[in-house]
């Protein structure tokens, strides 16, 4: 199998960059990502490790020489006057100051205000006028008699941004990877490491991008604290800004009535509000009015005239509770200051990520592998917004008629954010679509559903798709509906299947069994072997698992914790044999049989008998029991992903761990 580094280094080449470097250079400069690999693109761009260790050491040296750090501002203002001439880095903001006729800069780090910049500058980069860019500027001093001259001058001004990309060609290149090769060369672009996370955790990621490649989108994401929910929309792309959500008024958002300035809408494809949530923090109910106005119509006012603007709205923030204690108590959007508390605000909302889904980032968690410099890609995504792929999805599946306008467009804006950053080239097959499609609805549905706990005047949508060539229907749910919702009782959750054919009545317990089909989702909780086997394990005598992989510390796991429920769910008495048909290789052979051995001996004082066979040609997974009923494992006994370790309750408590996606498949023999 080829590596993903392979991948990025053979097709991207001069592209990509290893993503630990940022850290190795970084030191306490505090400066954004895409400016550390901007400059790491122009010496490390290689998968040479001579050319990388020098590229590193020439990085550093710019860092520490040009770089300007606050408390050493004094120091780089002295180095540009003794010197005349010297290059920094640092965040430029431009403002026009109309008495002189005149554009002034202002130096975030370096502290000098008022500097005067030529107009040709500006009129090349215009988001200087917004609330800074970075750039590498070369500053002069020139002392003159005149008086009121500032002796400053900007000599030359460069954004740190990749100049020139060429989208056909990333387009084309895309063609070379799998689907899964593509998400985890993005996944590792914006720093993390797959095989930390599941499908659906990546997707999640992933998800965050949507606002750089489509217009006028418009997303929100509530959940703990430490789970990155911030960090791309200010650290992976200079179209981006992200500013506290308490920070913010009409004048800096939309247009200043005074000076008539296009507030950070008119100049960035993305606005953040970070630290969102809050229930006593105040806001300004008109510009929540005006936000209302714009996440609709994608325009503004401010006075007698009208602007129009493309730029996605993004809100991130802390929830105080836990999902279900919110789903019982009152609604997911709980946490929200009281002047953002309001359905038609909310309503506006495309997309809701469930950010609790989301793991806290530890070291293992992040890639020390190659992955795009994280300008080059958003350069790419900022083209992307120009195409539209909102009706991609109409060649394989209708919307369910019930779905509003409202909730169609949010779908549709999902779903075309989503082939955008998966898919650019627009080849996809219907698996792939109605993938995409399912996390969409999911998406608006958690919105759509909390606008219904909120206010009831709210009508119930009917979220879900028919296919065109299969005349199925299917209805979209969301995670924590089934996990949590007050819909779904704990036997609801155990017999979420598909009938297939009638069965009877097992009397062993007092519950109705059912032939069927369990499908759990990545990352799906409140799942344990006992709501899974418990039912149909009671009164089997003869017990066979066939699971071709039983050999790794967590694998034997498993197989204790489905032992400890048959000796829980058998009668007093009752003896049990227990059969186990796997393969194993020769690092693990020794190291299994051992275990086998341990878990023989445990298991016999309380009358289950344990037996096992290596079978080289075995495939299938299941559980075959003598009580005429028969499971297919789509995974085996491997349906959880891995914890946080011995510390970590979902260790030890099974229903708190999150799932991987599989199927669990009941047939009556």
């Amino acid at each position: 199998m080829v590596s993903i580094n392979h991948l990025l280094n053979t097709h991207f080449s001069g592209k990509v960059v290893r993503k630990d470097l940022t850290k190795l250079v970084k030191g306490n400069a505090i400066v954004p990502t895409y400016v550390l690999e901007y400059l790491l693109g122009q010496y490390c761009a290689t998968d040479v490790e001579d050319t990388i260790a020098e590229g590193v050491e020439n990085v550093r040296n710019i860092i520490a020489q040009h770089f300007v750090h606050r408390d050493e501002a004094q120091i780089i203002k002295s180095t540009i006057r003794e010197k005349g001439s010297h290059r920094i880095i640092d965040k430029v903001s431009v403002r026009l100051n109309d008495r002189k006729d005149v554009y002034e800069a202002d130096f975030a780090n370096l502290g000098l205000n008022k500097v005067v910049i030529d107009d040709q500058i500006v009129k090349q980069h215009k988001k200087l006028l917004s609330s800074g860019v970075w750039c590498i500027v070369t500053m002069g001093y020139m002392p003159s008699d005149e008086r009121d001259a500032s002796p400053w001058i900007i000599d030359n001004l460069k954004p740190i941004q990749i100049a020139n990309i060429d989208v056909e060609e990333y387009k084309v290149i895309r063609k070379q990877f799998t689907k899964t090769e593509w998400i985890d060369a993005l996944v590792q672009s914006i720093g993390l490491n797959p095989e930390a996370f599941s499908f659906r955790s990546k997707l999640l990621q992933l998800s965050r991008l949507i606002p750089f490649a489509e217009n006028n989108y418009n997303l929100i994401e509530l959940g703990p604290k430490g789970t990155g929910k911030s960090h791309i929309y200010s650290e992976m792309s200079p179209h981006g800004m992200l500013i506290s959500g308490g920070e913010v008024s009409k004048a800096k958002l939309f247009v200043n009535n005074t000076t008539g300035d296009i507030g950070l809408v008119g100049y960035w494809d993305v606005v953040t509000y970070d630290e969102f949530a809050g229930k006593d923090k105040k806001a300004d109910r008109g510009l929540v009015d005006i936000l209302k106005n714009y996440m609709a119509n994608k325009s503004f006012s401010r006075g007698t005239q009208v602007y129009g603007a493309s730029a996605s709205m993004v809100f991130v923030g802390n929830t105080d509770h836990s999902v279900p204690y919110m789903l019982k108590h009152s609604n997911l959007f709980e946490a929200l200051p009281k002047d953002y508390y309001d359905t038609a605000f909310l309503d506006r909302i495309h997309a809701y990520l469930p950010g609790w889904e989301v793991q806290k980032l530890r070291n293992e968690m992040f890639t020390s592998d190659y992955g795009f410099i994280v300008d080059y890609l958003a350069e790419v995504l900022k083209e992307l917004r120009k195409e539209d792929h909102t009706h991609a999805y109409t060649p394989y599946f209708t919307l369910s008629n019930s779905i509003t306008t409202r909730d169609k467009t949010a779908i549709s804006k999902t779903f075309s954010g989503l082939v955008k950053v998966i898919f650019p080239d627009g080849n996809f097959d219907r698996d792939d679509a109605q993938e995409m499609l399912e996390f969409a609805i999911e998406c608006r549905r958690r919105v759509q559903g909390q606008l219904r706990l909120m206010d009831e005047t709210f009508e119930q949508v009917d979220f879900s798709y028919t296919c065109k060539s299969t005349g199925i229907k299917t209805i979209v749910t969301t995670l924590e509906e089934i996990e949590f919702g007050p819909a779904f009782s704990n036997e609801d959750v155990l017999l979420d299947t598909v009938p297939k054919n009638p069965s009877p009545t097992v009397e062993l317990l007092p519950i109705k069994l059912e032939a069927g089909q369990k499908i759990i989702r990545d990352n799906q909780t409140a799942i344990s072997y006992e709501k899974l086997f418990g039912p149909y394990l009671a009164g089997a005598t003869n017990i066979t698992v066939n699971d071709p992989y039983i050999r790794l510390p967590y694998q034997l796991r498993n197989l204790m914790e489905l032992t400890a429920l048959i000796a829980k769910v058998k009668e007093e008495g009752q003896e049990v044999k227990l059969h186990l048909v796997t393969n194993n290789n020769e690092d693990y052979l020794e190291k299994a049989k051992e275990a086998f051995k341990e878990i023989t001996d445990s298991l016999e004082p309380i009358g289950i008998f344990f037996s096992y066979e290596f079978d080289e040609n075995i495939h299938d997974r299941s559980i075959d029991l003598n009580n005429n009923w028969k499971i297919l494992l789509g995974r085996g006994l491997d349906i959880f992903q891995k914890t946080n370790g011995r510390c970590d309750v979902a260790e030890y408590y099974q229903e708190k761990r999150l799932c991987k996606a599989c199927e669990i498949t009941y047939l009556y023999k």
